[in-house]
Order: C-alpha cells, then sequence, then structure tokens
C-alpha cells in the first residue's frame, strides 16, 4: 500500500499492529486532532469500532469491556482536556489491573508552550498510573521510524497485558494535514514492505510468563496448609480471573471452605454444588467474632488470600483479629492488605500456584474432600462456615420489611443463565455481598473496586455488556446514575442493550454507616445531600422503557409504606428481560430504615450463626 500522507501511513501502522496483535475493539471520540487514528480505526475491517462523544464515558466503557474481557481496549482521543477526561478511568484500571491503551493525540512539538489553540501539557499526564508512557516522535515516512512505532505498540501491549496488567499511555503528536489528503512526494514508494505493512502477524510478538514458585517453596508452603483450620479468602478478581476448577481442587484438596466475594468469579457457578462457598460472612463476621466469643466457634490457623482486597470490611477486620497465619498471593508481588495482619507475600500467579498446592496437598493424605463432585461437605472446620452460613441466609431471608438490600437478593433469584451483573460501588456492591448468598448459576459479576469511585458506572457496565451475547443487568445507586447518567447515550450510539436497576435512597446512603450521621443538620445538608430526582424524564430523553417501584417507609418505622414488594421488583425484572430493548427500574427506598434494617439483620444473622456452630466437636 502507499498511503496519501505520513500521518495516514504512521496511524495505519499503529492500527494495523494494535489488530495483528489481536486486538479486536477500540472507542473513539469526534476530534480534529486524532482524525488520523479515528480514520485508520474505521478503515480496519478487523476492529469492531465504538464511538462515544463524551471522553470520560468513553473511557470508562473501554475499561468495562477490558475488565470483562481482560483484553486490551484502545482509546482515542483529541488534544486538550479530552485526555485529561480519560485519567478517572485510568487510575481505576490502574488500581484493577483492567488492561487499557490511551491513544492521546497532540499539537506537534513546536506547538507545544506556545499559547497554541487547544494545547496542553500531555507529558506524562496519568503519572504513575500507567504500566508504559511513550510521546510518540513525529510521524515520518521511513523504514526505521515506522519499525520503531510498531515495536512501541508492541511494547505497550505487552505492559498493559503483563504480569502487573493495567492501562498505558502512547501520546500522538500530528501536524496538519489530518485528514487522508494526499500529499505529493510525502511517502516513499520504496518502503520496506515488513514496515510499511507490518509482518505475518505481530511485528513483535509477545509471550507473557507467570510468576511461579520454585519446588523448595512449593512445597513448604503445602507444608503449610497442612493445618486443620483453614480458609481461602478471595477477593475481587484482577482481569481475566480466578479459576474456579483450580480453587476448588485445593478447597477439596485442603478442607478449607471458599470465602467468596461477590466479584471474586467463586461465589456463582457450577462448582457451588460441590465446594464450600461461603458467602455470608460480611452479616455475622466481626473482630469480635474473632477469639471464641462462643466456646465453639473456631478461628482458622492458616489463611490463603487470593484477588484484591476483600470488599467486606467485616471480614477484613475479623481476619485482622485472628491469630492466623495469613498469606496474601499476588503475581506482581503488590501489597494489597491494607490491615497490615498478613504475615507472608507469595508471589505467584494464583491460579496455577492453587492447581499446584492441590496436587502436593492431596498426594500427603490429608484433606476433606475425597474428589472433586463427590458431594463430601469437608472436615468439621468447613461444617462450621457452612452450618452458620445457612443460619445467616436464613436470618436475612426472614425480613419482612423491603429493605435495599432486598433489591439484591431479589435479582440474584431472577437473574438468567447465563448472566454478566455489573454492580456500582457505594451500598449496591456492599448489599449484593451481604445478601448476595451464593448459587449454581453462572454469573460473571463485575464492579470497579480499583479506586472504588461511582463515577462511570453506567459506561462501565455497557462496556461490559458490549464483549458479551450475556443478559446485562445494573444495578446501581441514585446517585451514581446520576454521576455518569450521559453514559447511557451508549444504549443506542454502541447498540448494547441492558436492564438497569436504580436504587434511589435520594442520596449518601452509605454515609448513615459512618458516625457522622449523628449530627444534623450538618449530616443531612452536606453528608447525605438529598436531590429529589425522579430518573422518569431521564428514560424518556434515552428511549428506556421506565418502570417504578416505591418501598419508602413514610412514618419510620422501618417498613415499607410504599406498594412496592419484592415480587414487583420480580415481575418488572423479568419483563425487562423478556422484551428488546433497555429498562430502567427505579427502586424508591428510604436509606434511613434500611440501615436500620441491616443493622438489625446483621444482629439476627450473628446470634444465628454462631448458635448454629454450638455443640460441633
Amino acid at each position: 500500500m502507499t498511503a496519501p500522507n505520513r500521518n495516514t501511513l504512521w496511524a495505519t501502522a499503529i492500527v494495523d499492529e494494535l489488530a495483528s496483535a489481536g486486538v479486536s475493539a477500540a472507542v473513539v471520540s469526534p476530534g480534529s486532532r486524532s482524525t488520523p487514528l479515528t480514520m485508520a480505526f474505521a478503515r480496519h475491517e478487523d476492529v469492531h469500532v465504538f464511538s462515544q462523544l463524551d471522553e470520560r464515558s468513553a473511557a470508562f466503557f473501554a475499561l468495562g469491556r477490558a475488565r470483562r474481557t481482560g483484553e486490551v481496549t484502545p482509546l482515542v482521543c483529541t488534544s486538550g482536556t479530552a485526555a485529561a477526561n480519560y485519567h478517572p478511568a485510568v487510575m481505576e484500571a490502574d488500581q484493577g489491573r483492567v488492561p487499557l491503551l490511551a491513544l492521546t493525540a497532540d499539537r506537534p512539538p513546536e506547538l507545544r508552550d506556545s499559547g497554541a489553540n487547544q494545547t496542553a501539557d500531555q507529558e506524562k499526564l496519568y503519572g504513575d498510573a500507567v504500566r508504559y508512557y511513550k510521546d510518540l516522535p513525529e510521524p515520518a515516512a521511513s523504514d526505521r521510524a515506522l519499525a520503531s512505532v510498531r515495536t512501541t505498540v508492541a511494547r505497550a501491549l505487552a505492559a498493559a497485558e503483563g504480569t502487573d496488567p493495567g492501562p498505558v499511555h502512547l501520546n500522538v503528536p500530528f501536524a496538519k494535514p489530518l485528514e487522508p489528503a494526499p500529499v505529493p512526494g510525502d511517502v516513499p514508494t520504496d518502503l520496506d514492505p515488513a514496515a510499511e505493512s507490518g509482518r505475518d502477524g505481530p511485528y513483535v510478538g509477545r509471550t507473557t510468563g507467570a510468576a511461579r514458585l520454585d519446588d523448595r517453596d512449593l512445597r513448604a508452603l503445602a507444608s503449610a496448609l497442612e493445618a486443620d483450620r483453614g480458609l481461602i479468602v478471595a477477593g475481587p478478581a484482577d482481569p481475566p480471573g480466578l479459576d474456579a476448577e483450580a480453587i476448588t481442587a485445593l478447597s477439596h484438596a485442603t478442607g478449607y471452605p471458599i470465602l467468596a466475594d461477590p466479584l471474586s468469579g467463586l461465589r456463582f457457578g457450577g462448582h457451588a454444588r460441590v465446594a464450600p462457598v461461603i458467602g455470608g460472612y460480611d452479616a455475622y463476621l466481626s473482630a469480635d467474632v474473632a477469639g471464641a466469643s462462643t466456646p465453639t466457634w473456631r478461628d482458622p490457623e492458616v489463611v490463603l488470600r487470593l484477588g484484591a482486597s476483600p470488599t467486606s470490611k467485616s471480614l477484613r477486620k475479623y481476619l485482622a483479629a485472628t491469630d492466623a497465619d495469613q498469606y496474601v498471593v499476588d503475581p506482581a508481588g503488590r501489597w494489597r492488605e491494607a490491615e497490615f495482619a498478613a504475615t507472608d507475600l507469595v508471589i505467584a500467579e494464583p491460579n496455577r500456584l492453587c492447581g499446584d498446592l492441590s496436587r502436593l496437598v492431596g498426594a500427603s493424605g490429608r484433606g476433606g474432600r475425597t474428589s472433586v463432585g463427590s458431594g463430601d461437605t469437608g472436615g468439621a472446620f468447613a461444617n462450621q462456615w457452612e452450618r452458620a452460613d445457612d443460619a445467616a441466609f436464613s436470618a436475612l431471608e426472614s425480613a419482612d420489611a423491603f429493605h435495599e438490600g432486598r433489591v439484591a437478593e431479589t435479582l440474584l433469584a431472577e437473574l438468567p443463565d447465563p448472566a454478566t451483573l455489573f454492580v456500582s460501588n457505594s451500598m449496591p456492591v456492599r448489599d449484593l455481598d451481604r445478601f448476595g448468598r451464593p448459587g449454581t448459576t453462572s454469573l460473571t459479576v463485575c464492579g470497579n473496586r480499583g479506586v472504588s469511585g461511582i463515577d462511570g458506572i453506567v459506561s462501565s457496565a455497557l462496556g461490559a455488556g458490549s464483549a458479551t451475547t450475556d443478559d446485562l443487568t445494573l444495578l446501581t445507586g441514585d446517585l451514581a446514575l446520576y454521576h455518569d447518567s450521559n453514559g447511557l447515550l451508549a444504549l443506542d450510539r454502541c447498540d448494547v442493550d441492558a436492564t438497569i436497576v436504580a436504587v434511589n435512597n435520594d442520596g449518601g446512603g452509605i454515609f448513615h454507616k459512618l458516625p457522622i450521621e449523628e449530627y444534623d443538620p450538618e449530616f443531612t445538608e452536606w453528608f447525605k445531600t438529598p436531590h429529589g430526582i425522579e430518573f422518569s424524564t431521564l428514560a424518556d430523553q434515552y428511549g428506556l422503557r421506565y418502570v417504578t417501584v416505591d418501598a419508602r417507609d413514610g412514618d419510620g418505622d422501618g417498613g415499607e409504606d410504599g406498594d412496592g414488594t419484592s415480587e414487583d421488583l420480580a415481575s418488572a425484572y423479568r419483563e425487562s428481560l423478556a422484551r428488546d430493548g433497555s429498562t430502567l427500574i427505579e427502586v424508591h427506598v428510604d436509606a434511613e430504615a434500611s440501615h436500620r434494617v441491616r443493622k438489625r439483620l446483621s444482629e439476627e444473622a450473628t446470634t444465628a450463626a454462631l448458635a448454629a456452630t454450638d455443640g460441633e466437636e
């Protein structure tokens, strides 16, 4: 091929190299300076291009897609504040280990620091939040320059999807002309074909290894897991996820129950039929439970921790209060245990490590399970947790009042198999953690727990939905929906269908959990921040079918005075699944009443869980 000018040649080489390396989708936002990149993506038949008008939403859309697939999703924007709008998503991708590639177009060097319009300092714009940064040279039509830029793309992808995956940033300057207009003599006709058009496959291949313990260290860890009382704690998983088969095998070999965060990928799925998956811990664990609050409750002697720090503060505090040896497994050697109670950092790829350990521990002749699928419920320690979990969920599910947690509970009972569930931060993810009983439905549950913001939730969910044919459900709070309402444009623009369930407690429900709640009027005015928004007009604006379920507590008795019930929510949700297009289900609840119900149910669940273990040997 012979490009009409060097900008087109340069951008085409970048996009061609991305596609050759396996990139299948990109997200672009309109802009002038990024024209060469946008045109190159639009003209490449192997890349699905999503168009987003707002760069902030675009970045979170790409984040959601990359989180769902575990593969790099490139972003393209023009210069100036457009690139700055990527920053929140880049921060989340950094801490959440999500592979992103920000391709930010820029003015040529001679216009920087000159007062030129729409020019900003984009050098290392995202600081140390990116795994790799490169300010590309100006486009050049030479063999060496093209080989260099193709190699740079390969290096960026390797960093984004490496042992410590995350965002990368290539800043790409372009001088005019930006459109693919012919510039006579700009591109030589005798360029090296490999540099101009690429090789057969990627210009630079990537072979990614994984951290693995040597035999001596592996056997030492296996020996430590010979303890009678142990736990496998799985926090939110890094893309591409934790392997249920490998971790179930280790659970069988050791007899240890699996305390599975809802974002771990282990709380739901077929393995829950044969593995002791524990999910109700947030309701009944606390630092007070550690140390045998009841004579029959036994704490673990050893804990193997996988994934990021658990969502549940109760679980984190409980683990810190035990005397257990705690092994934090992290393939990148980062520290992700904020209670500073862990005793060992194990630098290894968790899935391979669990598989290796399951064979070593099983070979030693101990372990509570005879084989995967045997139906054996494990030893006494696993039974303690299973009995406590069953009792706790029975208490949680006995509530008469329609509180916020009942929303997550109802959705889990109705979600199709398979399904993708994206859950917002603040109270929705905490309610899913507390009220989400483990089950066998094939669910992929995603959330942004890297820096745990409520921004970009809608866009992230729709990005995740764009990567799968599963039914997509977003469980969000009202403030998160308001904050990213412009992300709803992707429903039509990016052809994504979703059921959005918005829990409207009129703002700031999570702040009821803080001591500041006792200080009014400051609490209501400055923390709870009631907004009074009804989201029906939002549904009209973006073409969503709208349903409301009202279960607000008007008299302060902790019960529902509206007409909304769990069955109303379930019926509305089932109807949404049966219809084409997208639906917004707005569930009105009372934040303060829900807080009181949660507190009461937690006390009842703790009592029931500890009582269920009474009398065990």
